[in-house]
C-alpha cells in the first residue's frame, strides 16, 4: 500500500472525522513544538530529507499515525502502514520483499508499525536485517516506555522522540478547525470543554465532537449534547504500565512534599482509572514509614487502618479512608531519618568484613560455651540503675558509630532528646 497508489474514491463525509482532519502539510500539524518547531531535530531531519528509522513513543491521539504519513509525503517515499495486532512472521516477509524489490528501483519505503510494542522479540528481530541495509526507513509508534518493550538492536539502529499529549488550546484550534467541515457553529466554551474531557488526545476530541453535533438541533451545538456525548471522563491509565508507576510517584512525592491538594488529586486519578485500592493503601504504609517515620509514629498506624478499612468495606467506602490516610500523612511532620540510618547501616555492612558477634552480646547456652568465655562481660540492663549500662554492643571495628540522627520536627524531636539523654547516662558523650 502506498499514500501514491490509485485506490476508488471513499465518499468523505462518511469517514471518520480524526481521519478527515489529518493534515497535508507539516505547517499544519498542531503540538510537539519540542521536536517539530523550527530548527528542531526532527523537523530538520525532514527537511534536509535525511531520516532515519525513528520510534514515534507518545500516548493515544497525538498525530504519531499523522506524523508518519506527513514525512511519507515530503520525502516522497512508499507508505506501507503495518499493524502489530494483525500481522505475524509470514506477513513481515511479504512485505519486506515488497520494500526490496522498490529499493531495486530506487524508490525509498517507510514502513510504519503501529502498536510496535504488540510484537514479540523474534517479530522485531525480523525487521532488523531490511533496516540495517537500507531497504525500508522503519517508524514504529508506541504508548509504552521503548526501553521496556523494544528490543536494544531496534533501539540502537532507531531515534526514539517522544511525543506529549496535546494542550487544551492546542486541541481547541484542532476542533476550531473541524467545524466548517461538520457543518456546524460552537461557542469556544463547549470546545474547551472537549478539549478538557479529550486529556490531550485529538481523536477523543474529534470522535466527541462529531458525536456531539450530529446530536444538536440546527447545526449549533449545545450544551447537553456534549454532555450526553462526553457521559464521563476517560483517563489514560494502565496498570501494568509505565504510567501506573508515574501516578503512584506523583503521589508520593506530594505526600512528601506536603501538598495535600496534590496528593487528594493523584489519588483520585489512581481511584477513578481502577486502580488496586490494596496496592494504593501499601504504598501509603510505606510513605508513613519512609518519610515520615518517629516524627509521628501515629502515621504508621492511620496508613496500616486505611489498610484495614479498605479491605473490610471495599469500594467505594474504602476511598474514604485512603484519602484520610493521605490528608494525614500530608500534614504530618516529616523525617527520614530512620531511613537514612538503615542506609548507613547498610553501607557499613557492605563494606566492612562480617565481624563475629562479640562474646559478651553471646548466650551461653551450655556449660562448655560458658567456659569458651559466651556472655562474658554482658551486663544485664535491669539490674543498673535507669536501666543504663555502658557496655559497647557493637563489633569493635564499628564501636561508637552512630547511624541515627533524629530531625528535630515532630514526636522525633523528643526523641533526640531522650536520646542524648541515653548517651550521656551509658557515657557514650
Amino acid at each position: 500500500m502506498s499514500l501514491f497508489d490509485s485506490a476508488p474514491v471513499q465518499d468523505n463525509a462518511k469517514r471518520p472525522l480524526a481521519e478527515r482532519m489529518r493534515p497535508e502539510r507539516l505547517e499544519d500539524f498542531i503540538g510537539q513544538e519540542h521536536i517539530l518547531g523550527s530548527g528542531k531535530p526532527l523537523r530538520r531531519q525532514i527537511e534536509r530529507d535525511e531520516l532515519t528509522s525513528i520510534i514515534l513513543w507518545g500516548p493515544p491521539g497525538v498525530g504519531k499515525t499523522t506524523l508518519a504519513r506527513l514525512i511519507a509525503r515530503i520525502t516522497s517515499c512508499e507508505f506501507i502502514p503495518f499493524s502489530a495486532v494483525l500481522s505475524g512472521i509470514k506477513e513481515i516477509k511479504a512485505v519486506m520483499a515488497d520494500a526490496e524489490r522498490l529499493r531495486r528501483m530506487g524508490r525509498r519505503t517507510i514502513l510504519f508499525i503501529d502498536e510496535i510494542h504488540r510484537f514479540n522479540k523474534a517479530q522485531q528481530d525480523a525487521f532488523l536485517p531490511y533496516v540495517e541495509r537500507g531497504d525500508i526507513i522503519l517508524i514504529g509508534a508506541t504508548t509504552e516506555n521503548p526501553s521496556f518493550e523494544v528490543i536494544s538492536a531496534l533501539l540502537s539502529r532507531s531515534r526514539v522522540y517522544a511525543l506529549r499529549g496535546l494542550t487544551v488550546p492546542e486541541i481547541v484550534t484542532l476542533l476550531r478547525r473541524a467545524l466548517p467541515v461538520i457543518g456546524l457553529q460552537a461557542p469556544e466554551e463547549l470546545l474547551e470543554q472537549i478539549a478538557i474531557y479529550a486529556n490531550g488526545d485529538a481523536r477523543q476530541a474529534y470522535n466527541t465532537l462529531e458525536a456531539a453535533g450530529a446530536a444538536s438541533a440546527d447545526g449549533v451545538l449545545t450544551e447537553q449534547a456534549v454532555q450526553d456525548a462526553m457521559q464521563r471522563k476517560v483517563l489514560l491509565y494502565d496498570k501494568s504500565g509505565e504510567e501506573h508507576f508515574n501516578l503512584i510517584s506523583a503521589l508520593h512525592k506530594s505526600v512528601r512534599s506536603s501538598d495535600v491538594d496534590a496528593a487528594l488529586y493523584w489519588l483520585t486519578r489512581m481511584l477513578e482509572a481502577g486502580e488496586d485500592r490494596l496496592y494504593i493503601a501499601r504504598r501509603l504504609i510505606r510513605m508513613a514509614i519512609e518519610d515520615i517515620g518517629l516524627a509521628d509514629p501515629r502515621a504508621l498506624e492511620q496508613a496500616v487502618a486505611a489498610m484495614q478499612a479498605v479491605h473490610f468495606l471495599g469500594i467505594p467506602e474504602g476511598d474514604l479512608a485512603l484519602a484520610q490516610a493521605a490528608i494525614y500523612l500530608c500534614v504530618a511532620p516529616k523525617s527520614d531519618a530512620s531511613y537514612r540510618a538503615m542506609g548507613a547501616v547498610h553501607g557499613d555492612v557492605e563494606r566492612t568484613i562480617a565481624e563475629p558477634v562479640p562474646m559478651n552480646l553471646r548466650n551461653a547456652v551450655t556449660r562448655d560455651m560458658k567456659a569458651w568465655g559466651y556472655g562474658q562481660g554482658y551486663q544485664h540492663a535491669h539490674k543498673f540503675d535507669d536501666a543504663m549500662v555502658d557496655m559497647e554492643c557493637l563489633p569493635a571495628s564499628l564501636a561508637g558509630r552512630r547511624y541515627y540522627f533524629p530531625t528535630d520536627r515532630g514526636v522525633e524531636k523528643r526523641i533526640g532528646e531522650r536520646l542524648e539523654e541515653i548517651r550521656k547516662l551509658r557515657g557514650k558523650e
